[in-house]
């Protein structure tokens, strides 16, 4: 069956989108994850990834159009389908209602409910990030009850990158809340309900409650649907038990997550919620039953399990799609690598001269980042990106830093970094860790790298190699610098050399590219006056 793809969402403020590029054209086979297109929003131009596979059949946005959210931006099914029928539903719901006729005749009188429901917003959870896929709520800035504003500042969420400010679009009455601080939901979830003060709106939470049971009704009654198709022809024993399907398990989203996470029988839990219902506290307290005529080992083998300390930590948004990316990385991009030692005798020299400026402080991550600006600049066959259509040479030069967090990691980017002084280099990196340690990095900071650089050398690590971060090609690792004996003009000398790893994806950049880019990168930061040249 035909998808009907609309404009997404992706920033919290966002209300139109413009298509920078299509990387799909009509007849073209798409698969799940696939990248379709390039979307410019208010904050950043993001990639949109498909989460159909199909044919593109249709495209209702043409390439530097604009068009507001939820606008049909693409159809993805099968070549045989009908997408005219699509389109037609499609511009049937956008159509505004026609309102009866009423003869031009004023009437004073109180609003409906009907009108009253106009006035209700339903707030959803956002997608923060383009690989946002649920959300943390950190911390609610309006109780139920409180007066919102348009603007206002509704909560902070937690991504999978970081944690940012959610505003209302709407103005009224926080008359509920979906998730409580510290729960997790996947996005478009029920987050929020705002509207005149004084609404009943238990309808409302009755409709999203009946939808959630239906959906847990089809998941539970799936299993026993397959086993009777099995046992389809076979005479049914005498007495046997019918499901009752009057008895419903009520159980909150996140707890029945949870529950399939842990591989938790939902039907041997006992609610503390409202009206028996499953919550998260419920799934985190539960113990699993002892089973009877459970062989028990001799004492001493018992005594030794009882000692066994552990504790599970469940895992972050930012976990989550680190290991989603990273495999996806590793597993698709051919790596291999490369390896360049290099003297820092004069680079130590220009970092002290450097430091001893007043208000200075640079590191020698600062100057490296500055060499490999550069050296990109001088290698634009590194500084690309591939596709399954096509490679892209980027005329920018972006560079992403690795930082890490306590969640893991993320690297935000430094734009035209091949155009900023080592000076800026060293204060705007500062900055974006700190922001990155705080969780308060937006998605705009994070997008559009063109080269990463990953340093562990002042951890001691005197040489690594890194992923790939897609869509780069490359990624450079730098180690620690050493003080050993080398070679100098024919005699042994105690000198200062550190250890680099070019990371490589095959597609793009052959042995040779590669080479030739450590070539060009090596004597920049063994001299880097040459830089300022």
């Amino acid at each position: 069956m035909a998808e009907l793809i609309k404009m997404p969402r992706l920033s919290d403020t966002m209300e139109e989108g413009t298509v920078a590029t299509w990387f799909k054209k009509v007849g073209d086979k798409v698969e799940e994850g696939d990248i379709l297109a390039e979307i410019e929003t208010d904050k950043a131009t993001m990639e949109f990834e498909s989460f159909y596979e199909g044919t593109l059949l249709y495209i209702g946005i043409k390439e530097n159009e604009t068009a507001e959210v939820d606008a049909p931006l693409a159809i993805i099914g099968d070549p045989s389908d009908d997408i005219d029928s699509i389109l037609n539903n499609s511009e049937t719901k956008n159509l505004p209602a026609e309102k009866p006729a009423e003869n031009n005749i004023e009437k004073d009188v109180q609003p409906t409910n009907e009108q009253i429901e106009e006035d209700i917003h339903m707030i959803s959870m956002p997608r923060l990030s383009d690989t946002m896929e649920e959300g943390t709520v950190a911390t609610w800035f309006k109780k139920v009850g409180d007066k919102v504003e348009e603007g206002d500042i509704l909560a902070e969420i937690e991504t999978d990158k970081a944690t940012m400010e959610f505003e209302a679009f709407y103005s009224g009455t926080l008359l509920h809340v979906g998730l409580n601080e510290g729960d997790s939901a996947k996005v478009d979830s029920l987050l929020a309900i705002i509207g005149p003060e004084g609404t009943d709106i238990s309808s409302h939470l009755n409709r999203l409650d009946k939808k959630a049971e239906v959906i847990k009704e089809v998941e539970i009654k799936k299993p026993e649907v397959e086993s009777k198709n099995i046992d389809e022809g076979v005479q049914s024993k005498p007495n046997q038990t019918k499901v009752d399907t009057t008895n419903r398990i009520f159980i909150s989203p996140l707890a029945k997550k949870l529950a399939t996470e842990r591989n938790i029988d939902i039907n041997l839990l006992k609610g503390s919620g409202e009206n028996g219902r499953i919550i998260k506290y419920d799934i985190e307290n539960y113990k699993e039953p002892v089973k009877e005529n459970t062989y028990l080992a001799p004492s001493q083998d018992t005594d030794t399990i009882s000692n066994e300390d552990f504790y599970d930590v469940k895992h972050s948004q930012m976990r989550k799609v680190i290991a989603k990316r990273l495999t996806e990385s590793k597993f698709s991009a051919p790596h291999y690598y490369l390896n360049v030692e290099v003297d820092m005798s004069e680079t130590i020299v220009f970092r002290k001269q450097c430091n001893s400026i007043p208000d200075t402080k640079i590191s020698f991550n600062d100057i490296i980042i500055k060499a490999c600006a550069v050296a990109l600049r001088n290698n634009p066959s590194v500084n690309s990106s591939w596709f399954e259509d096509k490679i892209r040479y980027n005329n920018y030069v972006n560079i992403g830093v690795a930082v890490g967090v306590d969640d893991g990691l993320v690297v935000p980017v430094l734009k035209n970094a091949d155009k900023m002084a080592v000076a800026d280099i060293s204060r705007t990196v500062k900055e974006m860790a700190g922001l990155a340690r705080d969780k308060k990095l937006t998605p705009e900071m994070m997008q559009g790298s063109t080269f990463t650089i990953s340093n562990l050398g002042m951890f001691g690590i005197e040489s690594f190699t890194s992923i790939i971060n897609s869509p780069n090609s490359v990624i450079l690792s730098v180690g620690s610098i050493i003080e050993k004996p080398v070679v100098k003009d024919g005699s042994i000398v105690i000198g200062n050399t550190m250890k680099l790893t070019l990371a490589c994806d095959h597609r793009v950049v052959d042995g040779l590219t590669g080479a030739k880019f450590l070539q060009s990168l090596k004597p920049l930061i063994e001299n880097p006056l040459s830089m300022l040249i």
